[in-house]
Parts: C-alpha cells; sequence; structure tokens
C-alpha cells in the first residue's frame, strides 16, 4: 500500500481564508473605534462601512450584535494582556515596563470601551473568564516586579491601577473630547508619580483585585 500522503489545499482556498481573516479583523478593529466613539448602539451599517467591507461580510462573521459586541471585548482583552507582556519583556527598569503599560492601556481605549462593553457582554462566558485572568497574571507581573525592586507602593493590587487607568482615560460627560488625549497623558503622569515607592500617605481599604471588580459590578 502506497504511504498516505496529505491532501493539498488548493491556493485559492488559502487566499479566501487569508482574505476571510483580514474582514474579520478590521470588523473587530472598526467596531472597536465606533463604540468608543458613537457608543454601543452604533449601527452595524456604520461598522461595516468603517470596516470597508458589506454588510453581508459582517454578517457572515458576526450573526449579531452580541457576538460582534464579545468580540471587541476579547480583542481589547487580548491586546493589553500582550502590551503587558512585551513591556515586561522589554523595558529593563520595573518602573519603566510599568509606566509603558499604563500608556499603552490607555492608547487602547479601555476607558471609553469598560463601561461601554461591561454592560452588554456575559461575564460568565468562559473565553471572557480566561482573558480576565490573563490580565491578571500579566499585570500582576509588572507590579510585582516594580514592588520587588522597591520602586512601587505595596499596598496597592492589579485592580487598583485598572481602575485609575479606566478613569483618567474616560472622557468628561457632556465636555468635547478634542485634544482629550493630551489630559490622559498629563493625569496619567500624575498618578504614576503617585504610585512610587516609598510611599507619602496610607490609603483607606484594601487594594482591589480584578474578581473583586467584577463581583461588585
Amino acid at each position: 500500500m502506497p504511504p498516505a500522503t496529505e491532501t493539498a489545499v488548493p491556493p485559492r482556498a488559502v487566499r479566501l481564508r487569508a482574505d476571510a481573516t483580514r474582514n474579520r479583523e478590521r470588523i473587530v478593529a472598526a467596531a472597536r473605534e465606533a463604540l468608543v466613539e458613537l457608543g454601543p448602539d452604533v449601527p452595524l451599517d456604520e461598522v461595516a462601512r468603517r470596516a470597508g467591507v458589506g454588510n453581508a461580510t459582517l454578517y457572515r462573521h458576526f450573526t449579531d450584535r452580541a457576538e460582534l459586541i464579545r468580540q471587541v471585548t476579547l480583542s481589547v482583552m487580548a491586546r493589553t494582556v500582550k502590551r503587558a507582556e512585551d513591556a515586561l519583556a522589554q523595558e529593563p527598569d520595573a518602573f519603566a515596563a510599568l509606566s509603558r503599560f499604563v500608556f499603552e492601556a490607555a492608547d487602547e481605549r479601555i476607558g471609553a470601551l469598560c463601561p461601554l462593553l461591561s454592560d452588554v457582554f456575559d461575564r460568565q462566558d468562559p473565553a471572557v473568564a480566561s482573558q480576565v485572568e490573563q490580565m491578571q497574571r500579566s499585570i500582576s507581573a509588572i507590579m510585582e516586579r516594580a514592588q520587588s525592586a522597591g520602586q512601587l507602593r505595596t499596598d496597592i493590587a492589579v485592580g487598583d491601577l485598572m481602575v485609575a487607568v479606566t478613569q483618567l482615560t474616560r472622557p468628561l460627560p457632556g465636555t468635547c473630547c478634542a485634544g482629550f488625549d493630551r489630559f490622559v497623558r498629563r493625569h496619567l503622569q500624575l498618578f504614576l508619580d503617585g504610585l512610587r515607592a516609598p510611599a507619602c500617605s496610607v490609603l483607606a481599604g484594601d487594594a482591589a483585585t480584578l474578581e473583586e471588580l467584577q463581583a461588585r459590578q
């Protein structure tokens, strides 16, 4: 009997799969920006227009708004984890790694996205829960390194950091967003300065974890 051979995948099929992947990524990226600008009720037609695809293409990838928002949620979390891992691996100074992550997390627009997404995604979704665990681990690793180096105050946890980043990067209600990024970076730097050790004050209450924050929502 001749040896079994692998079935070759036609080049056209490979190309079609690659095109489908690119379209899916464009749709998620466009939805992310549209949600920030227009809120969770943004028309899906607008998402398709921004992604440069037809409505039929959008609905082939995402059957409804809930599934699209779920994928945006997972994408934002995965990108945040990657930001944390890269900062930890590439920055030799512990506090520099923390600072880099904080500013890059702000660039992900999590301050605007988190309030929108938290109202509509399922916190019991196994994929979402897995991403939350990965975020906890990756951000904890950055903070623990800075604390071990004596550069970061020891009375805070991941939840404290992410609450501050989320609040400081969220536009104020009723204000124009033009030029808001300039204030975000300024206020984040003030916040980071307050995290340095030795601490100049005693914080009330206990340090917060991501799990505790989710339980309180």
